[in-house]
């Protein structure tokens, strides 16, 4: 049986190592500390598509960097990191995400910021190199609940590249997801609640504020202006979903992990 975990206790107990799928973003980074949570070993991923905002690669090594020193019982599990190539992505793709294009819906009903076949990739490549360095899961932030309904993120997608990946590469890979039901406010406090358990005196707020200083998120790659919820325009999409959820985030609590 072949199943997507979405924060299910038990069958993780039987895993040990964790690839993330790790952008350096909000959502990564929480899932990032999710893994580092449940997990012995951790590693990460990123990839080098031609993406405009590339600053977020810049951003991940310092999110890195400052998990391993406001975490001390986080970094010992903490891998190494990779970075893959994926330019021929950016190629094929005529999208917002990789091209100098206003932002706007399509006739499809998806907004343009869908770059077509990149998590498809990203999840194929990520388990090819956790085949390699012996990785159990794979830990990807994509979920069902945001504006965009990009169809590589939903639970279905992931649910089917599971089987494909498994049977393709003859080894049983767990997909987990733990942000596929929350909202962007819950991803907020999930980040509070992960923090609270890490062991640091106030390491909820430490692991937010961490988030909001250091994480990058803005599809202009604009790390120049800072609002309350961390550095961005302040009118991309992605901007604009991750202020919202900040500004409806409860102050601290439990995020609700399953639908």
């Amino acid at each position: 049986m072949i199943a997507i975990l979405q924060g299910c206790p038990t069958i993780a107990a039987m895993h040990t190592t964790a690839l993330v799928l790790f952008s350096g973003g909000q959502d990564s980074t929480t899932c990032l500390a999710h893994a580092l949570s449940r997990y012995e070993r951790v590693e990460t991923v990123a990839f080098d598509y031609g993406q405009r905002h590339h600053v977020e690669l810049d951003a991940r090594l310092n999110v890195l960097r400052e998990i391993q020193a406001q975490f001390p019982q986080w970094a010992p599990k903490l891998g190494e990191d990779h970075l893959l190539d994926l330019a021929v992505l950016g190629k094929v793709s005529e999208t917002s995400l990789t091209r100098d294009t206003a932002f706007k819906m399509e006739a499809s009903g998806l907004p343009n910021t869908f770059v077509p076949g990149r998590n498809l990739l990203f999840l194929t490549l990520a388990a090819a190199l956790a085949y390699r360095r012996g990785l159990q899961v794979l830990v990807t932030g994509v979920c069902e609940t945001d504006y965009s309904g990009y169809p590589d993120c939903r639970d279905d997608t992931m649910k089917a590249m599971q089987l494909a990946l498994s049977l393709g590469m003859d080894q049983r890979f767990l997909i987990e997801t733990p942000l596929m039901w929350i909202d962007k406010a819950a991803t907020w406090e999930l980040a509070w609640e992960l923090g609270e358990k890490s062991g640091v005196p106030n390491g909820g707020q430490a692991l937010v504020d961490l988030i909001v200083e250091h994480t990058h998120t803005c599809y202009l790659g604009d790390r120049v202006h800072r609002q309350v919820w961390g550095y961005g325009c302040g009118t991309c999409p992605a901007c604009e979903l991750r202020a919202n959820g900040f500004k409806k985030k409860r102050t601290h609590g439990p995020a609700v992990l399953e639908k």
